[in-house]
């Protein structure tokens, strides 16, 4: 059986905001030792789970293009930013995009 943190690399090359790599690795560490399970549709939703439970937002309900979360704020401009926008479109959907290979 597969590991969810198997999922998580390699890292993407691009991220939205610099709060959002470390919340790839906050969700890593929350689901690391979980196995993959059985479904694409119960991969799916464990991972926006996760990313609703860590973020604190609900991610397709959320209007606002990013939150700020200070548990991520790791220095920079944009320290403890999130990009939902870029969680909606690239993050979230390449997790789920290598969990279908790994089914």
């Amino acid at each position: 059986m597969k590991l969810v943190a198997d999922l998580f690399d390699p890292e993407p090359q691009v991220w939205g905001l610099r709060g959002d790599p470390w919340v790839w690795q906050a969700m890593r560490d929350h689901l690391g030792d979980t196995y993959l399970p059985p479904t694409l549709g119960e991969a799916e939703a464990m991972l926006y789970t996760a990313f609703n439970r860590i973020v604190g937002v609900d991610l397709f309900a959320e209007l606002e293009p990013s939150v700020y979360r200070p548990e991520f704020a790791h220095g920079g401009l944009s320290s403890g930013h999130i990009h939902l926008q870029t969680w909606r479109i690239d993050l979230l959907p390449l997790l789920v995009d290598r969990a279908q290979a790994l089914l």
